[in-house]
């Protein structure tokens, strides 16, 4: 693709599986469709947990009636990745890949993105469906942006007899904690609540409280980060008391929110209370006409209403949509 711009029916942010799928959904039914995104094919799953296993069975993950064949019960993070990309190449879709859009603005009735490389794309209708999980919450306390604390995980090699404090009570800091455990690292978790979440997938919550329970990893309900400092971080117990635990590395994983800033820029008005973009609960229609929404990011800051089983089936909505002007 050229610096010359260049003219599409429609322009999908983002390849995750809800962008893959509007895509899909587009050239089937016979419009030209291109998909941006700052990174790769779904760029956020490669930076899950390394064989991470899925909550959902594969037939719920599947897109664009593609099966997704495995020979376990629940796909990995690895066995997702490579099936996206296999669906990506069956239908043959059109990437422009670690292009990250810049502005978007209306000229003559159509859509005009600007990416960093200094691109045009123009489009006739736009959909963002850029997920949530590039924006991680923050505890908002000193040191949390040291270089030993981090919101992602990812690897367990590197944490090999290192002192490592996780701090959350949902899935990615359990699966994390346990991961870390088996390869070696000496694991601390901190969680604000009396106990782990309900949430938890039922197959890894007695993994996880025999592991505290036979003291080979250390646990502290109630209790928040007040400080991260180089070597240690200073936990609070609700009620009063606090401690210094020993850190080489920190995790914090306590969940992850739209960016709302990014939609902003696109002029889709946001609500400050649920972080949900204004949108038509039918076909995904934003407050600006032809700019839609799909995917994680549709649920605001209540990430666990959208999923990649009901968030795949946004395409199909949006483009009937589309057909039906």
């Amino acid at each position: 693709m050229t610096l010359k711009t260049v003219q599409f029916d429609i322009i999908i942010i983002g390849a995750g599986p809800a962008g893959l799928s509007a895509a899909i959904e587009a050239t089937k039914a016979g419009m030209r469709a291109l998909v941006l995104d700052k990174g790769s094919v779904v760029d956020g799953i490669q930076r899950y947990q390394q064989e991470m296993f899925f909550f959902s069975t594969p037939e719920l993950l599947e897109i664009g009636g593609i099966p997704f064949v495995i020979p376990t019960t629940r796909p990995t993070s690895r066995d997702c990745v490579n099936y996206y990309r296999s669906v990506a190449e069956h239908y043959r879709l059109d990437f422009a890949f670690y292009e990250r859009v810049v502005s978007l603005r209306r000229a003559d009735g159509a859509f005009l993105l600007t990416g960093e490389s200094g691109k045009t794309y123009a489009s006739t209708y736009c959909v963002a469906a850029t997920g949530y999980y590039d924006t991680p919450n923050m505890l908002k306390v000193p040191g949390e942006g040291l270089p030993h604390v981090s919101h992602f995980y990812h690897d367990p090699s590197p944490y090999y007899r290192q002192q490592v404090l996780v701090v959350g009570g949902k899935n990615s800091a359990v699966e994390a904690a346990l991961d870390l455990w088996r390869h070696g690292a000496q694991v601390t978790l901190v969680h604000r609540g009396e106990k782990l979440s309900s949430g938890v997938k039922y197959w890894i919550l007695p993994d996880l409280e025999n592991r505290i329970a036979a003291g080979s990893m250390a646990a502290h309900f109630s209790s928040t980060v007040k400080e991260f400092r180089k070597g240690v971080t200073v936990v609070e117990k609700t009620g009063g008391g606090a401690l210094e635990i020993e850190t080489d590395f920190a995790f914090v994983l306590i969940g992850y929110r739209p960016d709302v800033s990014f939609l902003r820029s696109l002029g889709i008005e946001i609500d400050p209370a649920t972080l949900v973009p204004a949108h038509n609960p039918e076909t995904y229609e934003t407050n600006i006409p032809g700019l839609f929404v799909a995917g994680g990011l549709v649920g605001g800051r209540f990430n666990n209403k959208v999923f990649i089983e009901n968030g795949r089936e946004h395409g199909k909505k949006i483009v009937a949509a589309i057909q039906h002007r």
